[in-house]
Parts: C-alpha cells; structure tokens; sequence
C-alpha cells in the first residue's frame, strides 16, 4: 500500500477489491508488528498509517452494507 490510501480512492474499488487491500494491509500490519517486537522497525508512524487504512476500509464496508453508500461507477 502507498503512504495512506484515501477513502475516495477506496470508494471506487468493488467489494472484491475491498476485501484484497483489507487483506494486504492486515498483512503489512503484521509483518510492521513483528519487525517492532524484534527491534527492526525504523518508521514507526507507519503502524498508525496501516491501522487507519483499516479502520477506513471497515467503514466502507459497513455503510455498503447499511445502503449508506454504494460503488461509485466512474
């Protein structure tokens, strides 16, 4: 993932591509997890990046789901 996705750019995705950067970005956020506790992290604002393009896509997810909104067909 880029430096911080935005939400625009997620609102243009389907639901499939939803789900695979949800997917990479718990992925990352394991491996960023993994190099703190081993002491090799060198950026540590990145876990706070990755932690928030979840949160971000979670909400997209659930306002699909509500009907809140929907996919932007562009």
């Amino acid at each position: 993932m880029s430096a911080a996705t935005k939400a625009a750019e997620l609102r243009q995705l389907d639901n499939e591509a939803l789900v695979a950067k949800l997917r990479e970005a718990k992925e990352e956020l394991f491996n960023l997890r993994f190099q703190a506790a081993t002491g090799q992290l060198d950026n540590h604002g990145r876990l706070r990046l990755v932690r928030k393009d979840i949160a971000r896509i979670y909400t997209l997810m659930r306002e699909r789901e509500l009907g809140i909104e929907t996919v932007e067909n562009a």
